[in-house]
């Protein structure tokens, strides 16, 4: 269909620039556009078809949907008079849709910008080599800074020990100071737009219709300015892709009051204002019903359809050689063609880019109010042939050009709940109490025997009372009494079986839609089992999280997609407008350190990523892995506090992984260290033993030396004592012997010497005796006994002194 609608419809885009920019070129695109959308000689419109197909679901979401469709399926031709119903739409669908946007905008991320231009990728390469080199010289420029106080490194701060540890230094703590700057500029943007808020709105806008939608736009009044738009109000070019990447036209129907269309273009006179408002009634009839009879639109205000189209133009320029033979380019218009046998050094040089022109139509009518180039066109600077849409789109269930919802898929089964709910009000209207049955003859036979009979309301007291009866088995005439029991009661129990059934079928279209959509009950902790394990809970949340992923995809795409026109539109404000130095200034009160980067940021050429931060399932699962290792201690808790700082899961389980692979090397070497001081400990400690038992023999020694240096001594003492001794001694003894050989010499002197003077007195007793015997003779005496006592006297002085023994 779209093809057709194309070749039917819309100029061709192999014409000249000149005709391209003409006002009948525009207008034949934008009544291209208008016949595509808003007319259908045989079905309904499809711009018409998207509104109400989205108003729809959006009235589902809220719990708002039409109900007429359960009253045509209660009536009976149509006669609704037999029913007392509330028909107020049981709000179902609404629980699931704020269960899944809340959940989603809860997720917070990160912009983080990367400098992709050759100038940012050479830093990065240069710091990069300089960390390798930084390596590989560690122990070197240790050494001289150590020993020449010269600090040669190339790089502050820690060095990588591995390369492992290098990618991640890289990813983590490596930015410039440009990619800082964008990124404040990113985030000042985002915050001054209040994209939070419009975040919410797309969400919303994805679960419930299928696509999201938002607008950037730059003007020299606002700024830079990020907008929400309605998918409802939406006209694009036929696509199956869910990222519109390839369309080539897009537009935004609004309804836009006349004073406020005469502020935006000022060029329109009085009388084109009457000739709008003289039409406003075809206007209106035409296409601005919207809801049928839900909205009513302002006599006072049009619609207007603003809209992008994308095209090509031709670059073309002259080339022509100068005299010193340098090439010289001028710029043609593409109707340039020199001829083949052309004069003179000159030939035509061209490319092809892709443009963006704006236009404006007033549906209805013939009257566009706007067709131009589009100024300022988001280029991305590594490749300036191509063009980016203002507007950014996505769908992310979206085949053949049909879009699918997370609503669509339920609201069948939102209606069987409806109906069922219905029913049981039809149930619970029509049932009825228990009763009694009460035999007014079977009383009558009765008799209390006070001479009164049982009446009927002494019975029923009874009965409610006491819950006893009073019967006869046989009447008064004798006979079998068939009422023998007066009051029985009657049970209504049917309904009962029907509620139960309606409640059963209510809880399966309940289930149904929890199946359908993903949002089981651990995700929405409606009825979670007590019986179940919390690991099986968080285990059934994660299974319906990643049932609704796609949503979330779908809206990061949008964020990022967002992030990256408006990093494309900060260097159009710091080239072309004239809110430049207030950016900056704006900036700057976050980080006066970046403004001499913002200055050139517009000669970088930014990549945009989203960081998301991890969800409760992510954040539990690496906590348990810093919890394991801790437990393990295979980390120390400074590694824990750092790996729980990391915003990216993916990021923080490398953290993890390397630190945990360090704190094993370093308690390996730690071992190694400590199996090394155990030897050197045995070993010093062997040698003490030896140096002990060294020191020990060595005293030993010295004591045996001492004790023989004092027995020698001793003994040289009691030698030399010996001596002394025996000298004294010897001297005794040889004065003993002196004096005994004096004593000798002396006795036989003293022998000698008696022997002389025995010698002596016998010679002298022989004188005598000779005298006397001469004295005899002469005398004639008588001879003489000289043996006589008178001859035993010794005379004369012999000595007989002490003798010295």
């Amino acid at each position: 269909m779209a093809e057709s609608v194309i070749n039917n419809y819309f100029p061709s885009q192999v014409v000249s620039d000149a005709e391209k920019i003409s006002y009948d070129y525009g207008l034949k695109v934008a009544k291209a556009i208008e016949s595509e959308w808003f007319h259908d000689d045989y079905n309904q419109a499809r711009y018409t078809t998207n509104k109400n197909s989205f108003h729809s679901l959006r009235l589902y979401a809220r719990g708002e949907q039409s109900i007429q469709k359960y009253k045509d399926e209660l009536s009976i031709n149509g006669d609704l008079s037999y029913l007392n119903l509330d028909w107020t739409p049981v709000p179902i669908i609404p629980k699931f849709v704020d269960i899944l946007v809340n959940g989603i905008s809860e997720r917070t991320y990160d912009l983080k910008a990367y400098a992709q231009d050759p100038y940012g990728t050479k830093q990065r390469t240069n710091y990069m080599e300089d960390l390798l080199a930084d390596m590989e010289l560690k122990q070197f420029d240790a050494a001289n800074e150590e020993l020449l106080g010269l600090n040669t490194r190339n790089t502050q701060g820690s060095i990588p020990e591995s390369e492992e540890e290098l990618q991640l230094h890289m990813q983590l703590n490596y930015k410039q100071p440009i990619e800082l700057a964008q990124e404040q500029a990113l985030n000042l943007l985002f915050e001054g737009n209040k994209y939070e808020l419009t975040k919410k709105r797309f969400y919303y806008d994805l679960t419930v219709l299928g696509i999201g939608a938002v607008k950037t736009d730059f003007n020299t009044s606002e700024g830079i300015t990020i907008k929400y738009v309605d998918p409802a109000d939406l006209v694009y070019s036929y696509t199956e892709s869910p990222y519109f990447d390839d369309i080539y036209y897009i537009g935004e129907v609004k309804d836009i009051p006349v004073n406020e269309l005469a502020k935006q273009f000022p060029f329109l006179e009085q009388e084109d204002l009457e000739e709008i408002v003289k039409n406003k009634s075809y206007n209106k009839s035409s296409y601005n019903q919207g809801y049928g009879n839900y909205k009513e639109l302002d006599n006072n205000s049009v619609q207007v359809l603003y809209f992008n189209y994308k095209t090509y133009m031709n670059e073309v320029y002259k080339v022509k050689e100068t005299g010193s033979g340098a090439d010289k380019a001028i710029e043609k218009d593409d109707t340039f063609d020199p001829p083949q046998n052309k004069e003179g050094n000159f030939g035509r040089l061209h490319r092809s880019i892709e443009v963006l022109y704006e236009g404006a139509l007033i549906l209805g009518t013939n009257k566009l109010l706007k067709w131009e180039l589009s100024k300022n066109m988001m280029r991305p600077k590594s490749d300036y042939t191509k063009v980016s849409m203002n507007y950014s789109l996505v769908a992310p269930r979206m085949y053949k050009g049909k879009i699918e919802s997370l609503v669509r898929r339920i609201t069948g089964f939102a209606d069987m709940i409806q109906l069922t709910h219905l029913k049981l009000q039809q149930v619970l209207s029509r049932m009825v109490p228990d009763g009694v049955y009460l035999d007014a003859d079977g009383l009558a036979e009765v008799d209390l025997g006070n001479g009164t009979n049982y009446n009927p309301q002494e019975a029923l007291n009874m009965f409610f009372q006491t819950g006893s009866i009073i019967g006869r088995s046989y009447t008064q005439e004798g006979d079998i009494n068939a009422a023998k029991v007066p009051i029985q009661e009657i049970t209504s129990g049917s309904g009962g079986n029907k509620i139960a059934a309606l409640i059963n079928n209510y809880n399966y279209y309940m289930q149904m839609i929890r199946d359908t959509t993903g949002l089981n009950e651990a995700r929405d902790g409606s009825m979670p089992d007590r019986n179940a394990l919390v690991g099986v809970q968080k285990l059934a949340a994660a299974n319906s999280n990643t049932a609704t992923r796609h949503i979330l995809q779908a809206g990061l795409f949008l964020t990022t997609e967002i992030a990256e026109k408006v990093s494309l539109r900060i260097s159009d404000v710091l080239e072309y407008s004239p809110t430049k130095d207030a950016f900056i200034s704006a900036i700057g009160v976050h980080n006066v350190a970046t403004l001499e980067e913002i200055s050139g940021m517009h000669l970088y050429d930014f990549g945009i990523f989203l960081q998301l931060q991890p969800d409760e399932e992510e954040k539990a699962m690496l906590e348990n892995n810093i919890q394991m290792a801790l437990q393990q201690k295979n980390i120390e808790l400074e590694d824990a506090i750092d790996v729980r700082e990391i915003k990216s899961i993916r990021l923080a389980n490398q953290v993890l992984k390397l630190r945990r692979g360090k704190k094993e090397q370093k308690d390996r070497e730690m071992q190694q260290q400590n199996i090394q001081m155990q030897s050197q400990a045995n070993a010093q400690a062997a040698q003490q033993a030896a140096q002990v038992d060294v020191q020990k023999n060595q005293a030993m020694t010295a004591s045996k030396v001492e004790l023989a240096n004092a027995e020698s001594s001793l003994e040289m003492q009691r030698m030399q004592q010996d001596l002394a001794h025996k000298k004294e001694l010897m001297a005794l003894e040889f004065q003993y012997n002196m004096q005994l050989k004096g004593m000798d010499t002396q006795n036989v002197l003293n022998r000698e010497q008696e022997k002389e003077d025995r010698k002596d007195k016998r010679t002298k007793i022989q004188a005598t005796q000779q005298s006397e015997m001469i004295d005899q003779r002469k005398t004639g005496k008588p001879p003489k006994n000289f043996e006589g006592s008178s001859n035993d006297t010794i005379g004369g002085n012999f000595d007989l002194g002490p003798m010295n023994l």
